[in-house]
């Protein structure tokens, strides 16, 4: 007997677009004024928010070892920021910002695959819509010409085709089976990557404290 597939709208994806293109504007802005250590933790505050939005939004169960796990994380994420300057950035108030998108799109990607369950069609569009709605505000602030997109080629693509069009896809793959909660502490991850690749490739200092926070991480992982 056929049984019929729930098409998904498109308003579905024009949501998860809007909140991808947020995300990564809002991350990629805030480079302009902070750290990339810095910009990576903040943005690790979705491991506090998925869960939140799970549980308040839409009613869904946590399962007690989640909240450990999630201070852990935010523990570590703190000994990662410098934390000789306490004060708080606007590079890093915009990646907490940020932090918000990031969290919506990792919820509503769990929801959406459940009605829709065609990971790559997903992530094609939110890709697609996400960067339509980036290019509207770009064309009035930014002066884009192809020659200053040629001086960029290797990071735009890195950028997006691995970055943005693999690991979304990945990303919508993982979440056929996992709930959004460990799929946000897993993502955690990200701050562990930029902290030992910030030190790695733009000699970013490392010190025992920012070794621990790592370590802290992936305990909670």
């Amino acid at each position: 007997m056929h049984t019929h597939q729930p098409k998904i709208g498109l308003e579905q994806l024009v949501l998860l677009g809007f909140f991808l293109s947020g995300g990564f504007a809002l991350q990629q802005y805030s480079l302009l004024y902070t750290d990339v250590a810095n910009a990576a933790i903040f943005t690790i505050f979705y491991v506090l928010i998925v869960p939140a939005i799970s549980y308040f939004l839409f009613s869904k169960k946590i399962h007690w070892s989640v909240w450990p796990s999630v201070l852990i994380c935010i523990m570590g994420g703190f000994l990662l920021t410098e934390i000789n300057n306490v004060t708080v950035r606007t590079g890093d108030s915009l990646v907490l910002l940020g932090a918000f998108f990031w969290a919506f799109h990792i919820v509503y990607l769990s929801k959406f695959l459940k009605l829709f369950n065609y990971p790559i069609a997903i992530t094609m569009g939110t890709c697609l819509i996400g960067s339509i709605i980036a290019f509207i505000p770009s064309l009035a602030f930014e002066n884009i010409t192809l020659g200053n997109l040629l001086m960029e080629k290797n990071e735009l693509i890195y950028a997006g085709v691995l970055s943005s069009g693999i690991a979304f896809l990945l990303q919508a793959y993982s979440q056929q089976n996992l709930s959004p909660a460990p799929v946000a502490i897993i993502f955690s991850l990200e701050g562990v990557f930029a902290a030992i690749f910030g030190w790695i490739i733009l000699n970013q200092f490392l010190d025992n404290l920012k070794i621990f926070g790592i370590t802290l991480i992936l305990v909670a992982v």
